[in-house]
């Protein structure tokens, strides 16, 4: 019987510095997979995602092209919303925020928030990023960490980049209620996001469906830290790989320090408007009404085959095996880079001009 190794209870850094953030996780070495064998042991081996894990290779000079033109495109945007989130949590937190990002989509969006939070308003911040994986919850390690190291309860908010169909949120919520119920070290379980398409985070910058620059790249805009692990024979905190053969390929740093350039020349009072409200229903309803048509279109049984939203989409062609891309309008900027990635890899793209959001991508049944 093999025995647990050795948990770890260190913050590892990625590529950012530890004033940044610093990742709840620790790195292991295991086998990398490719994106098909991992996905064909998902679907017919019965292996959890979260047990696997793909290589990572650098974007194409066109992709790296694309990425830096919507950076330039959007930064400004980016930043303005990145300082509104700030304004609400310093309206709801006060001084002392502990920003506990959901590794990895919400790394890049928690550096920036502690940067904005530090320029406006000299707030003391403390940004980890922890893991929380669907069907297996938060890593309570990570919790129990940020409670022995004293950071109080009540200054604990959770960010992500953007909510889609809303399973992530829901699996927050759950895990800090099951958290609660059995701590005296309670946490809110307010949501923080930029892009809120899917109608179910707390605090939001807006509910458009648009390229949120972050969302194209993966580790090398994240600190080259890899989509987090659960594997039974460690313990301590979730796990992860360190890319650091894309270290050479690597834009963490110079997209969050694009965005926070911009700070000086923003008033955070001015980008504080989107709310959450009942309208927040409204838009989950029509999301989920539109993702259980597509699935009986196209003979989908497993909702997690459906990914919705441009970010989603994206990386769904990224590190999934594709089979269909739906883009509401092909002429559209915010979806150039995705047509780029179905072209690469050959996959059909249709266009519907009637949904709700820009994409959405179909996963491969490796069964068929």
């Amino acid at each position: 019987m093999n025995m647990p190794l050795k948990p770890v209870f260190e913050p590892l850094k990625g590529s950012y510095s530890l004033e940044d953030c610093q990742f709840l996780l620790q790195p292991i070495d295991i086998p990398l997979l490719t994106v098909e064998e991992k996905e064909r042991l998902m679907q017919i081996g019965g292996q959890h995602y979260s047990s696997m894990i793909s290589q990572e290779y650098p974007p194409s000079d066109q992709y790296r092209t694309l990425f830096f033109g919507l950076v330039n495109k959007y930064k400004q945007r980016l930043a303005a919303e990145v300082a509104g989130l700030a304004k609400k949590i310093f309206d709801k937190k006060g001084g002392t925020v502990t920003l506990v990002s959901l590794a990895r989509a919400g790394t890049p969006i928690g550096v920036l928030l502690s940067r904005a939070l530090k320029h406006y308003y000299k707030a003391d911040v403390s940004h980890y990023s922890v893991s929380i994986i669907r069907d297996k919850g938060i890593d309570k390690a990570a919790l129990e960490y940020l409670e022995k190291a004293g950071h109080a309860a009540e200054s604990i908010v959770f960010v992500d980049g953007w909510t889609a169909k809303g399973i992530i949120t829901q699996e927050l919520k759950a895990a800090v209620a099951d958290w609660n119920s059995d701590s005296d070290y309670k946490i809110s379980d307010e949501l923080c996001v930029i892009s809120d398409i899917g109608g179910m985070a707390d605090l939001v910058a807006t509910v458009d469906d648009y390229t949120i620059p972050s969302g194209i790249l993966n580790s090398t805009v994240s600190g080259l830290v890899s989509r987090t692990i659960l594997r039974p024979e460690y313990q301590g905190f979730h796990q992860c790989v360190v890319y650091s053969h894309l270290a050479e390929h690597d834009l963490s740093n110079w997209f969050v320090d694009e965005i926070s350039a911009l700070f000086s020349s923003i008033s955070p009072d001015e980008n504080a408007s989107a709310q959450r409200d009942e309208a927040s229903t409204g838009r989950h309803l029509k999301m989920q009404s539109y993702v259980d048509q597509l699935m009986l279109q196209h003979g989908v049984t497993d909702i997690n085959r459906v990914k919705p939203g441009i970010a989603e989409a994206t990386r769904v062609m990224l590190r999934r095996v594709p089979k269909l891309l739906v883009v509401k309008n092909r002429a559209s900027e915010d979806v150039s880079h995705l047509l780029v990635l179905a072209d690469d890899k050959g996959i059909e793209v249709s266009q519907d001009s009637a949904m709700p959001f820009n994409a959405v991508a179909i996963v491969a049944n490796v069964n068929e």
